[in-house]
């Protein structure tokens, strides 16, 4: 609605340098031309405005431009130039700063979806050729490499293939799919390479899906208003009764064109958005990405949130959460054996292992006469013992009938909703099983409470892994609702129910995630550690991995809205009073053009009180 971005400098430009020429030709002596300079200056703003309020009126739309455009215009027509180009400078300004404060929060955001896969390799009369995605067919073969995204939906044909499904399901810890099962689009190859037979060509599949989903979610959301137009009717119907109710009174046109000069609503177009980029600013400083104006001034409004359970409740990473010695053995021994082993895995799980090793500042041996089992386990000699890691299956096997029994009752007691038990056989006997599980941040339960404390009325988990898992994780948390086993579409319509409360923020962090982020009306991602996807649909991106980030956030829009509010008014009711005042014949156009650059400053100075921390923060 608003003039190209590429001519805003130029209407900024044309009234500062119609204003300088013009008074430079009045120090000059020859001031009768300076008017003509003023009205040539001033009148690319006007037209530009008025093509404006045109496009505006033909979407059944006015407002405040209006008045702008009318204080120029009359102040053109009854000779009072330097009024004309004042208004015309305070507009243009206004207009362009706005668009800067808005144009600077989207480049912020360079996180693209990037995830999505370009090419893959197919097999073909006995060789491997690089294809792209949009050429693969159903029944074709097609070659998933470790560490790339599978591009198609499919079934594996050759191979144990070890599936990372966290970005579509939540589910943070890696499923085996074996021959003849089927693996999503979009999913994670963190085992080896593997062969997959494709069921739906690409444009079909899962992730194509997902991606469509993000599009008409953000299709489907209502634009929100400038928070200066919800005050535009009173204030244009006001001006507009003054200026015509002056020039009735007292005969004089002056008297209306000053009432409307000084009626221009600066204030609004100048304080809002001021109060605005400075809380974007801020924001920023505490890791917090928000995309635009509209996303903090809806944020400040928030009424429900919707949280996903993995990479955002919890940490997204499986730790270690417990060990089971048996006699003979220290914890510290099961973790050092292990992790020696899985030194020679690639496997996330023993990657974990290596790293809870380290942590705990345990020295590990060099493994050697290593035999891994894809996604089951691996077997070895770990300082001359005979060593076997893996599942509970894998390592009963190998195990003698005492000891393989005796690993699946340990199994039994150690086993909790959405944990994976390693075991651990030493010289054929059990030494022990580490759970590992993910876990919650620290802090939730404090977290959830300021929430609450800023006004939040509902709470919901929004997640699709398993109903036993979710419920457990949120056991004695403050959830109005626990919401398991979604697929993404499902979240969107948890997003929109909830919106009966008021205003909906959804928090995730992966590819599933991002249709319910687009549906909301403040969309959070995770963006330290997420999916591109979800911090592409998302309006506000913590850049930091750090869900208290939320709280600052929302403490940072309120303060931003109210400042913003209060400038609004404060602008308003100095208006009101200059326009008073002028229309009792106290205040030429000039001097009301004059006043309003007053007032204007006075609004933007606390404006940007915003970037300021507050006292007791």
């Amino acid at each position: 609605m608003s003039p190209d971005v590429s001519i805003r400098p130029f209407l900024v430009g044309f009234p500062a340098a119609g204003i300088g020429l013009g008074l430079g030709l009045r120090l000059a002596g020859v001031g009768w031309s300076s008017n003509w300079v003023f009205a040539l200056f001033a009148i690319p703003v006007l037209l530009a405005l008025l093509v404006r309020i045109a496009r505006s009126l033909r979407h059944g739309e006015f407002g405040l431009d209006l008045v702008a455009a009318l204080s120029m215009t009359m102040a053109l027509v009854f000779r009072q130039e330097l009024a004309a180009i004042v208004v015309a400078l305070m507009y243009a300004g206004g207009q362009h700063l706005e668009a800067f404060a808005e144009g600077h929060a989207r480049r912020e955001m360079t996180a693209l979806l990037s995830r999505v896969p370009r090419t893959t390799m197919r097999h073909r009369d006995g060789k491997l050729q690089e294809i792209e995605i949009d050429a693969v067919a159903v029944g074709d073969r097609l070659l998933i490499r470790q560490g790339e995204v599978v591009p198609v939906d499919g079934i594996v044909a050759d191979g144990l293939a070890v599936i990372d499904e966290s970005a579509l399901t939540g589910e943070p810890l890696p499923r085996q799919r074996k021959n003849g099962e089927g693996v999503m689009s979009g999913s994670s190859n963190v085992g080896e390479a593997f062969d997959l037979v494709a069921s739906r060509p690409a444009a079909q599949s899962t992730y194509a899906g997902i991606v469509r989903l993000v599009d008409e979610a953000q299709r489907s959301k209502p634009p929100i208003a400038r928070l200066a137009d919800r005050f535009s009717l009173v204030f244009l119907g006001v001006a507009l009764a003054l200026a015509v109710g002056a020039w009735l009174w007292s005969h004089d046109p002056i008297r209306a064109v000053a009432v409307l000069v000084i009626a221009t609503p600066c204030p609004l177009i100048l304080a809002v958005p001021v109060a605005v980029v400075s809380g974007l600013s801020r924001a920023a400083r505490h890791g917090i990405l928000m995309k635009g104006g509209k996303a903090l001034e809806v944020m400040a409004r928030i009424r429900s949130l919707v949280v996903d359970k993995t990479g955002t409740l919890t940490d997204g990473r499986a730790k270690v959460v417990s060990v089971r010695a048996e006699p003979g053995i220290s914890e510290d021994g099961v973790i050092r054996i292990a992790a020696s082993l899985d030194q020679a895995s690639t496997h996330v799980i023993a990657q974990t292992l290596v790293s809870e090793a380290r942590r705990r500042g345990l020295e590990l041996a060099v493994p050697s006469e290593v035999v891994e089992v894809s996604g089951e386990g691996i077997s070895g000699k770990v300082a001359g013992r005979e060593a076997v890691v893996g599942g509970i299956r894998f390592v009963s096997s190998q195990l003698s009938r005492a000891h393989g029994s005796r690993c699946n009752e340990g199994f039994k007691h150690s086993h909790a909703a959405g944990a994976v038990v390693v075991a651990l056989g030493v010289d054929g006997r059990l030494a022990g099983q580490i759970v590992l599980a993910d876990e919650l941040r620290t802090g939730i339960e404090q977290l959830l409470g300021k929430v609450r404390a800023l006004g939040v009325e509902r709470i919901v988990l929004a997640t699709g892994d398993r109903r036993d898992v979710a419920e457990s994780v949120t056991a004695g948390l403050d959830f109005d609702a626990v919401r398991a086993e979604l697929t993404p579409d499902q979240k969107v319509m948890v997003v929109l129910s909830e919106r009966k409360a008021g205003p909906v923020m959804m928090v995730g962090d992966g590819v599933n995630d991002a249709p319910a982020l687009a549906a909301a009306d403040v969309g959070v991602a995770m963006g330290a550690k997420g999916a591109a996807a979800s911090a592409e649909a998302a309006d506000v991106v913590l850049l930091v991995d750090r869900l208290d980030r939320i709280v600052s956030a929302i403490e940072i829009a309120r303060r931003a809205r109210f400042i913003a509010l209060e400038s609004v008014f404060v602008g308003i009711g100095l208006s009101t009073a200059g326009m008073a005042a002028a229309a009792v014949g106290y205040l030429t156009p000039v001097q009301g053009a004059l006043l309003q650059e007053v007032i204007d400053v006075a609004v933007i100075f606390n404006a940007l009180r915003v970037l300021r921390e507050p006292e007791n923060g």
